[in-house]
Order: C-alpha cells, then structure tokens, then sequence
C-alpha cells in the first residue's frame, strides 16, 4: 500500500482495494481502509477556483442534447472543457476531449492563453487521434471558445450533433469535470508546477501514462481508460437522446 500510495498519491482506498485485488492479495475494503487511516495515507482534497468560461457572446448557443443520454459504446459522445493549472506567475489553460463512454482523454491541448485557438488544438488533437462516425454528439459548455465560428465550423465538418451546456449547470459534463478533479488532485497540486515548462513537461505524462493507460475508473469496473476500450469488441453506438 505504501508503494501505491506514493505511486498514485491521491488513490483512495478503493482504488488501492482494487489495485491490490488485481495483484493477487485477499483483501477487502474495511482492511485496507483501516490500515491507511492507521498509517496516515488517506488523503484530503484540496479546492481552488478560476473562472474559466465567458457565456455573454454574440454567437449560437446550441440546445442540450446530452443531459439525458444513454451511452452504448465509444464515440457515441465527446465532451470537452476547459480547465486551468497554477503556476508561479499566473495561469497555464488546459482544453481536453474526452469519450464520455470511457473516460479516455483523446485530445488536449495546452496555452499561456485562454482564447478560441486553446479549444480548437484540442479537438484537431482528438480528431487525429479518433475518426468517429458522423451523428458522434460533441458536449460542451456554452462558453466562447466552444461557441465560435472556427470551432463549430470544424464540428459541423465532421458531422457531429453540437450539444452545449444549460446556463450555470456544469454538472451536465460531469465526466470531464470529473476528469479535471482528478487532474488537480492527483497532479497538479502535487507535483506544484513551477513555470511553463513545468506544465507541459510533466502534463502529458500523466495524462497519458497515468490516466489514459494505469489509473483505475470506479466508473469503469475499476479498469483504466485504455484498458477498457480493450475490452470492447462490439461495434461503436450512437447515443440515444
């Protein structure tokens, strides 16, 4: 366990449960529970806020399509966001797509500048990466990068169904931002990058080592992203919704 918690510092004890179920060791969650508590490696979260989306623009807001949804396979639903990391003189901007089916980060891109360019990296990033079907719904909140003419122009290109947010409810892209928790937590507030070099240096490396191909889902059977999308062999759904 103490090598799990310093691998994966901000795991809590079900994943570690999980983790140690995977390698072979008999346990249950009581145990473990009461042996991190007992040895001091049960975590606490730690809460920061930076206003991020800018919805008081003059282009189409798109209707919601994804609130009520059900997911049946990969590419059914991208969901996208924007998120910020700290650093000692200001902000770095961090634009993600992700499969809301299995969690996967698929596309990111990193700036010094939170402008429409940020967004529209990320989606170019996941659309190299995926070429999902036409009628693929994109999620997003109704901010500008999201809502400008180059972004929607790319989506409208490559047949998705836009669907944005309501006003104020970011709980309607629930994976992503539970995406970004898991980014501030188990990284950034850790690792307490320095500069920018810090960021995209060491960025990456989490999202796609860490995250996309060793970090248990609760969500996910307890199995990573890239593990999971393994594990499907029927072919991709559409969401219905």
């Amino acid at each position: 366990m103490e090598a799990l918690a310093l691998k994966f510092s901000r795991y809590g004890y079900r994943r570690v449960t999980a983790q140690l179920k995977r390698e072979g060791f008999p346990v249950n969650h009581k145990r473990v529970l009461g042996i991190m508590r007992e040895a001091g490696l049960l975590v606490k979260t730690r809460k920061r806020y930076v206003h991020t989306t800018e919805s008081r623009h003059s282009y189409v807001v798109y209707p919601t399509l994804y609130k009520d949804a059900q997911i049946q396979g990969i590419d059914a639903v991208w969901v996208a966001d924007i998120s910020y990391i700290r650093i000692l003189l200001g902000f770095v901007y961090l634009a993600v797509t992700l499969d809301a089916f299995s969690r996967k980060v698929i596309g990111y891109a990193i700036s010094k500048s939170l402008d429409a360019r940020l967004t529209v990296s990320a989606l170019e990033s996941a659309l190299r990466a995926r070429q999902p079907n036409r009628g693929c719904c994109h999620h997003s909140d109704r901010g500008v990068q999201y809502a400008g003419e180059d972004y929607i122009q790319l989506l409208k290109t490559h047949g998705f169904r836009i669907s944005m947010s309501s006003k104020a409810n970011p709980y309607e892209n629930a994976q992503v931002e539970s995406f970004f928790k898991t980014l501030k937590t188990e990284e950034v507030y850790l690792m307490d990058y320095r500069d920018w070099d810090d960021v995209v240096r060491h960025l990456p490396v989490f999202i796609e080592d860490v995250y996309n191909r060793e970090r248990l889902h609760s969500a996910l059977g307890y199995m990573s992203p890239d593990e999971f999308e393994q594990t499907l062999d029927r072919p991709k759904q559409m969401a219905a919704g």
